[in-house]
């Protein structure tokens, strides 16, 4: 068992630590600078979280997992700039289709029957989700685009070798992390608007480092 912990921290995580560390302490605190210093100071913190994610897998030579990182730091700071919103959606939607190939050529052998049901009611969810949330007579045909294209990430990556604890896992919460965001445009909220935001961000940070951490674990 020791050797089994000890391993990947030797293996990858020990040459990339700082920038590991600095993507925790930005990503984390995001929304206490987004309280005190909204505005440029907000939107760096912001876009470091998993801009940080994504240099660390550069400077490990993983440039699949770079790439899909670096889109979502550029959406995450796009969504903050006034008129960007659709484009920020743009750039994560390119970084989903990047990992749904990645994920495509790492697909784990011997599916199961459980896995193609699960495959298929998250695509439906991606299908259903925004004319559900939504006010009657809202344009959902682009979030409907996009809301396939995120649950297409999530089964490529449920479907990968990767641990379904790890990258399956983190696809699954920025799954949430964007219903959550829907939900919003659509009026409503978990809780007060405040808790609705955090819970947004969190999940989809969280889910964003696992899924870093499951694809480099099995490098």
């Amino acid at each position: 068992m020791n050797g089994v912990l000890q391993t990947p921290a030797r293996g990858w995580m020990a040459p990339i630590r700082v920038p590991l560390l600095l993507s925790l302490l930005f990503g984390l605190g995001y929304p206490l600078v987004d309280a005190r210093f909204p505005g440029l100071a907000a939107i760096i913190a912001k876009g470091a979280g998993v801009g940080l994610l994504a240099l660390a897998a550069a400077l490990a030579r993983h440039w699949w997992l770079a790439a899909i990182m670096a889109f979502g730091a550029l959406g995450d700071v796009l969504l903050e700039l006034p008129g960007l919103f659709f484009i920020g959606a743009g750039a994560f939607a390119v970084g989903h289709c990047i990992a749904m190939v990645f994920y495509a050529c790492q697909r784990r052998p011997g599916l199961a029957p459980l896995d193609r049901v699960a495959a298929t009611a998250l695509i439906g969810f991606g299908l259903a989700m925004p004319a559900l949330v939504m006010p009657e007579g809202a344009a959902i045909g682009p979030l409907m685009l996009y809301a396939v294209l995120l649950c297409g990430m999530a089964v490529a990556a449920l479907l990968s070798r990767f641990a379904p604890f790890g990258t399956g896992l983190g696809a699954l919460l920025f799954v949430i992390s964007d219903t959550l965001i829907f939900i919003r445009m659509g009026g409503a909220f978990v809780g007060s608007p405040l808790i609705h935001g955090l819970i947004i961000w969190y999940s989809y940070y969280l889910g964003q480092a696992l899924i870093f951490a499951g694809v480099m674990a099995r490098r």
